[in-house]
């Protein structure tokens, strides 16, 4: 019951797509009509607003962190808080406010990872700064994070519910970004902070 209520709430706050009420809230365009139609962070990124991309980061982020930090406090089990975790960052990606049409990810599985270990997502965050540092490429940095945190999770807290949840959340990190492999692939991926075209009319 506690798993089922848990996942319920957190996937209700994960549906909370803050690169659409942000960018509302700025007087932006639908990050959905430009760019690459992601609403997230890199995306509203693209629009020119470095405060709403940050705002969006950030509450991406919390929304992933904060049902987790409040199911650790309540003192609920590691399954009941990957559980919860994990409805989260399923409520980004398929967002009931908001047609299920979500974001990849990215931000919210971050904010689930610091919930479960402040060092683990410290950790695979600062695998992304630096390949997004060297490569500038937020998709090709969340890929190499994405792969990296199952391995970071075993190494440093062994195996178990939490492991489990990081895998499932990797994989569909990864399921998600399949456009921008190919782009990467092909060299058409944008950088970081390249701006967008125009909003489609």
């Amino acid at each position: 019951m506690l798993c089922a209520l848990g996942a319920v709430i957190a996937y209700l706050i994960g549906s909370l797509s803050f690169a659409v009420i942000v960018s509302r809230l700025f007087g932006l365009a639908d990050p959905r009509t430009y760019g690459s139609g992601n609403p997230g962070a890199t995306n509203v990124l693209r629009s020119g607003n470095k405060g709403a991309a940050i705002l969006t980061l950030l509450f991406d982020a919390l929304k992933g962190y904060v049902p987790v930090a409040v199911a650790y406090q309540l003192g609920l089990s590691e399954l009941v808080v990957t559980v919860v975790g994990l409805g989260a960052f399923i409520g980004h990606l398929w967002p009931v406010f908001f047609r299920f049409e979500g974001g990849k990810g990215v931000a919210t599985a971050a904010g689930v990872l610091l919930g479960f270990a402040p060092a683990l997502g410290g950790l695979v965050l600062l695998v992304w700064v630096v390949v997004a540092a060297v490569f500038r490429y937020s998709s090709l940095a969340a890929l190499v994070a994405a792969v990296s945190a199952p391995a970071i999770q075993v190494w440093g807290w062994g195996q178990g519910p939490m492991t489990a949840g990081v895998i499932l959340m990797s994989a569909l990190l990864i399921w998600r970004h399949a456009a921008n492999i190919r782009k990467l692939l092909n060299g058409q991926e944008s950088k970081l902070g390249q701006k967008a075209a125009p909003p489609k009319a």
